[in-house]
Parts: structure tokens; sequence; C-alpha cells
């Protein structure tokens, strides 16, 4: 090993301190007052402003995930369906009495306003206790009872 293959293991340059005279003034090239100004400045985090800016409501503020069902009155069915006929969510969705949520069928709930005289068989639907009592008295089925997701 010779004198010109040694290298230093410390850095021999010294680092540059400001704001002790010299050349560089009182302010030291942090510019005026301000938070950047400041000696063991702590940038405030970028969140908190975000979290600052979002509106803030009183009360209570759970939104349920549950869907309600759409809501359909036998008064409705009545003049729409002949004796006989089947009725399943789709059906209803093509003759225009539900319209699609989302892009999807929703769920039927049937209640017993109005009366039916006609018999009908319901496929896939809820139904309220008179609407189901109605129905029945009027000779018609319901078959596959939907079954409702049960509140968490």
């Amino acid at each position: 090993m010779q004198l010109h293959q040694l290298k230093a293991t410390k850095n021999q340059k010294t680092k540059k301190r400001v704001g002790r005279g010299g050349k560089r003034g009182t302010f030291s090239g942090r510019g005026v007052k301000g938070q950047k100004a400041r000696a063991g400045r702590k940038l405030r985090p970028e969140w908190r402003d975000t979290l600052k800016r979002i509106p803030k409501r009183r009360g209570y503020k759970f939104k349920s995930g549950k869907t309600k069902p759409a809501i359909l009155n036998l008064a409705n069915l009545e003049g729409i369906f002949k004796d006989g006929e089947l009725v399943t969510p789709e059906i209803l969705v093509q003759k225009h009495l539900v319209v699609k949520s989302k892009g999807r069928v929703p769920q039927i709930k049937i209640l017993g306003d109005g009366e039916i005289k006609i018999k009908l068989d319901f496929k896939q639907l809820n139904f309220s206790q008179n609407a189901r009592e109605k129905i029945e008295k009027a000779g018609g089925s319901i078959r596959e009872k939907l079954k409702v997701r049960s509140e968490k």
C-alpha cells in the first residue's frame, strides 16, 4: 500500500453552521418568520389539514348497509295481471311496476292496500301479513318465500 492509495475514513468537510454571523446575515437563508424559519421546527402533517377541512356534523352518523325493499300494493297488481299468472320480481320490472336500482332487480314487498279478486301465483317476493291473507282469500298462492337478511 502506498501513500496515494490511502483514503480518509471521516469526512473532512465540516457542516455549514448558519445563523452565527458571517455572510449569511441574521435570517440565515431561512426567509423571514413563519413555521419554516423557526429553530427546531416540526412541520404539521398534511393529513391533519385534510381532517380539518372535512365538515363536522353533529348527531348519530350510522347508516345501515341494509337496503329497503321496493314497495308495491295489491291495488297496483289488479289491472295489470290476468287470472292465474305468475308474479316474480323480474316480471314486475318488465311491466314497469318496479324500477331497477344500480342495475339490479330490487327486493320487493307487497303490501295489502287495495283489493285483489284474481288468482295470482307469487314467487320470490316478501309480503305483509294483510297482503298474504288477501291473496290466499282470492285463491292465489305464494311459493318460495324470500328469506330476508337478519339484522346484525
